[in-house]
């Protein structure tokens, strides 16, 4: 499975980002094989229409599932319609405590509606 988890720089260590569509990095993690893959997000400085772009990159590195803070309206309309599920990861930890915390079951699902 893959998990795209929202990052303020690359890699595992790099602190988890709050903000879904204009977090600075995606990260994409292979719970199957443990490799990583960060993405740069071309998207942060866009105007408009964000959201649902960046549900796009998700869905093309094969992310079924998302870990973050917040997701505005659109783009929730967007993973949901991808089925895609969202969990909420609030603390202050890198994207390998968020991941952890995913995995151990910690996380409470985002409501998209």
């Amino acid at each position: 499975m893959i998990v795209g988890i929202t990052a303020r720089a690359a890699g595992m260590d790099a602190p988890a980002e709050q903000r879904f569509g204009r977090a600075p990095f995606f990260v994409f993690v292979d719970t199957e094989t443990g490799t990583a893959e960060s993405i740069e997000n071309p998207l942060v400085a866009d105007a408009g229409g964000v959201g649902p772009r960046a549900v796009q990159m998700f869905s093309e590195h094969g992310a079924t599932v998302v870990i973050t803070g917040q997701v505005g309206g659109n783009a929730a309309k967007a993973l949901e319609a991808g089925g895609i599920k969202v969990y909420a990861y609030r603390g202050n930890g890198s994207v390998a405590d968020a991941l952890a915390e995913y995995t151990a079951g910690n996380l409470q699902p985002l409501s998209l509606s």
